[in-house]
């Protein structure tokens, strides 16, 4: 199925540097976004399994990131500014 939308152009372009961040054509973003939106179960509450494998679909294709280090994370640096 084909759908026409009009988007406005900063929405396109937002749009379109999620999909190259990704690695993925503006079209196969899209998609998957709508796709996602359209299993949400509405009314019904989801069971532990059904949110879980929600979450990795909605995560698949992100970038792995390195887990910040002890130090990034502590109390010192995060209140460094404060005194």
């Amino acid at each position: 199925m084909s759908v026409k939308i009009d988007l406005p152009p900063d929405v396109e372009a937002s749009l379109a540097a999620q999909a190259a961040l990704l690695g993925v054509s503006l079209d196969e973003h899209l998609r998957h976004v709508l796709e996602a939106l359209a299993r949400v179960p509405r009314g019904k509450p989801m069971t532990p399994e059904e949110r879980a494998k929600f979450w990795r679909d909605g995560v698949k294709g992100l970038p792995t990131t390195k887990p910040l280090s002890d130090e990034a994370i502590s109390r010192e640096r995060i209140y460094a500014e404060r005194g």
